[in-house]
């Protein structure tokens, strides 16, 4: 899993992503004692240009597929092949592994439980069935960083395949002060993600109140988060691009 991943960091997913099937036979068979694993690493040929990515705009985006010349929004890999074609390849796999993968959103662990949701999250869901699922398990979901997880997936679905109702509905998790303040985060960022509407002020007041230091670093478990930050928690990072998009990017220079 760490040569495969690491193959995705260095751009060159057009040879990871053939392992994508073999993982999702790994990742859902309860006996198999690398499943975690499996699962951990399956969607990384599903994303690219990812990292550091915090902005409205771009956040939980899945960008355009290959055009007429055989390149799109994803550029190229290292070794010349579209990356575009990878990343739709990898997805394709994991959309014809639905059926099989949705099962794990009920695992007994909670990380195989954000890890199933992160991996489904890039599934196509023409028909709202994955988005759904995401929803059925947010009922019964006691653990709020897994409820914070289901958010950002049905958030991410969604803004590939619209569906109204569950915009509404995640519109409605940011403004409940009665769901846990993790699960409000994911519901703000997902919900500016959605839509380019003015921030309000009820939204910019809540996550300024809740985006602690603390709390951010606990959700960077939440794998859009941990991707999200460059040197700093991934939360901390969204709110800084998204509510805050006049303010001046940090920068890495000891000497500035």
């Amino acid at each position: 899993m760490g040569v495969l991943i690491g193959m995705c960091a260095d751009d060159s997913r057009a040879a990871a992503v053939l392992a994508v099937p073999f993982l999702i036979r790994i990742a859902t068979d309860p006996h198999h004692r690398h499943r975690a694993d499996a699962l951990g690493g399956l969607a990384a040929p599903a994303r690219a240009r990812y990292f550091g990515v915090a902005s409205r705009d771009e956040l939980l985006l899945h960008r355009s597929g290959p055009q007429h010349d055989g390149y799109d929004d994803y550029g190229v890999e290292v070794t010349g092949y579209p990356a575009g074609w990878s990343v739709a390849a990898a997805r394709d796999a994991i959309t014809t592994g639905t059926l099989t993968l949705l099962p794990l959103l009920d695992d007994s662990d909670p990380a195989m439980r954000i890890d199933a949701s992160y991996a489904l999250a890039t599934a196509a869901d023409p028909g709202h069935t994955v988005q759904r699922a995401f929803a059925t398990r947010f009922a019964m979901e006691q653990d709020p960083m897994v409820r914070a997880a289901l958010v950002l997936a049905t958030a991410e679905s969604t803004r590939a395949h619209p569906y109204e109702p569950a915009t509404a509905w995640i519109r409605e998790l940011w403004q409940d002060p009665a769901q846990a303040p993790e699960v409000r985060l994911a519901a703000a960022i997902g919900w500016l993600c959605l839509t380019d509407e003015p921030v309000p002020d009820a939204l910019h007041a809540s996550v300024e109140a809740l985006a602690t230091e603390e709390r951010a670093r606990a959700m960077d478990a939440l794998p859009w988060m941990a991707a999200a930050g460059r040197g700093v928690p991934g939360l901390l990072d969204c709110v800084r691009r998204m509510l805050h998009p006049e303010a001046p990017e940090p920068t890495d220079d000891p000497w500035a």
